[in-house]
């Protein structure tokens, strides 16, 4: 069983649609008996970081989800949530990669970074088949800083985590729901995994 973490975030009938496309199920769900089961847990999201910390610390989430042991993604707010701190709503995070979350600060550029933007830097399994000319769509006005766990890097004003890595835990600031095609090889990647 897929499972597709609950927490009143947006974005998941876009994930559920994707994993429909490649013949896959999912559950969505906040219970954790059902996470701890599940074959691969999907951490997606769409929203504001301080609400969302909040409903996962009001269902002992946040403890649940940093002790799984099965493969796990994260996306857009999933990966905000999955490091240590955000600036957005001065939240503490669930700790799980050791890098910080800061606002795009720019007179120049628009905010949200918001559009099809390539990936350099790419380390991790997830992206087996998938090159750095490849496009993936980004919508976000906090991004993850550079650091040892970025399996991926963007630029967009500045350089950031566009994805990271610690033993099981996978995240993906952009949405490979919404990134066509090479967003479905993404996922594929995880399901594989």
């Amino acid at each position: 069983m897929i499972a597709i973490v609950k927490y009143n975030a947006g974005n998941i009938r876009s994930v559920t649609n994707a994993l429909h496309r490649l013949g896959v199920e999912a559950l969505v769900t906040d219970d954790p008996k059902l996470l701890r089961e599940a074959e691969k847990v999907i951490f997606p999201g769409v929203g504001e970081a301080s609400s969302a910390m909040r409903y996962l610390r009001e269902r002992g989430l946040d403890e649940v989800l940093k002790s799984l042991n099965q493969p796990f993604l994260g996306i857009c707010l999933g990966l905000q949530l999955m490091c240590k701190h955000s600036e957005e709503g001065n939240t503490d995070c669930l700790g799980i990669f050791n890098e910080n979350v800061k606002r795009f600060q720019s007179t120049k550029e628009k905010v949200p970074h918001m559009g099809w933007n390539n990936c350099s830097e790419l380390k991790s399994s997830l992206f087996n088949g998938i090159s750095t000319a490849d496009d993936f769509y980004f919508v976000h006005s906090y991004h993850a800083e550079l650091g040892t766990q970025t399996t991926a890097q963007c630029e967009y004003i500045l350089p950031f985590s566009a994805a990271l890595q610690k033993d099981n835990f996978h995240a993906v600031q952009f949405h490979p729901e919404k990134s066509a095609e090479v967003g479905q090889q993404l996922i594929k990647n995880f399901l594989e995994l």
